[in-house]
């Protein structure tokens, strides 16, 4: 199903959007395609599919390792498309939204990436290391290649930049949660309740929020202050990494985690005032 549609059949039903992260290749492409067809069945609404990238700079400890262990195996932006058409052609209809460093795009040429994942199956693309002020004619190539670019969001971003980023996106905006990269946290802060707050004041565009979701409460509070979805994604690499010679050992405790944020996202929507 195409991401748009998705969440707003999510939002017509009442539910949030739980949409984990994947950093395709660690510690094995097989390993990730079990990873993410477990994912799909329980409780994933949206895959985000990582692109292992030498220089992750957004990313913390645990996805550094990660994209390392995959680089280490010759994972490389060709076998993340190839992937992701496996994946669509096998039957997989989550919306897929692909995590990639601009320098991956630059090197390959923009519009034939985005055209490459689209040809694949993708329905978006995530660039941590680049700035809306940066798109250049980016964000026209995405609109003709039929790839959503979707657009950040901190606490330090300024109301004149939000309302450029609002009046920009497509797809979904993504709320960054904490100053700093990504990795679980102990909790969330009330600034990033009123960072979501803030956000849908000024849009009914659809706000996801990541960094630091590593417990079904954080992802309750964030649908709760207005987001649409919660993004979490080192939790679940911390947890095949305690088994990371075996890791479908670790498949068991996923599933449970997966169904236990998709349940929080739904309970979110039903606690707002």
């Amino acid at each position: 199903m195409e991401l748009t549609r998705k969440l707003q059949q999510l939002r017509e039903k009442g539910e949030g959007a739980h949409m984990p992260h994947v950093y395709y290749g660690d510690p094995s492409e097989e390993f990730s395609m079990r990873l993410i067809s477990t994912l799909s069945e329980n409780g994933a609404d949206i895959l985000e599919f990582g692109i292992p990238f030498s220089d992750p700079t957004a990313d913390g400890p645990t996805f550094i390792a990660a994209c390392e262990r995959a680089l280490k195996k010759d994972v490389t932006p060709t076998k993340c498309i190839d992937a992701i058409r496996e994946l669509k052609s096998g039957g997989l209809e989550l919306p897929i939204v692909v995590t990639s460093y601009y320098n991956i795009l630059y090197v390959a040429g923009e519009e034939h990436f985005l055209r490459s994942l689209k040809e694949a199956g993708a329905d978006a693309i995530i660039i941590p290391n680049l700035p809306i002020e940066e798109t250049g004619t980016l964000l026209s190539k995405a609109r003709r290649t039929g790839i959503h670019i979707i657009l950040q969001v901190t606490q330090t971003t300024t109301g004149e930049r939000l309302k450029k980023i609002c009046e920009l996106s497509s797809g979904f905006i993504y709320v960054i949660n904490v100053q700093g990269v990504t990795g679980s946290r102990d909790q969330l802060s009330q600034s990033t309740i009123k960072l979501i707050e803030r956000v849908r004041s000024h849009t009914d565009t659809p706000i996801l929020a990541g960094f630091g979701i590593s417990k079904p409460a954080h992802a309750r509070s964030i649908i709760k202050a207005g987001a649409d979805g919660a993004i979490a994604g080192s939790v679940y690499t911390k947890i095949y990494e305690k088994y990371i010679n075996e890791p479908d050992l670790a498949l068991p405790e996923i599933s449970r985690l997966a169904n236990q944020m998709k349940k929080a996202c739904s309970e979110g929507t039903l606690k707002r005032d």
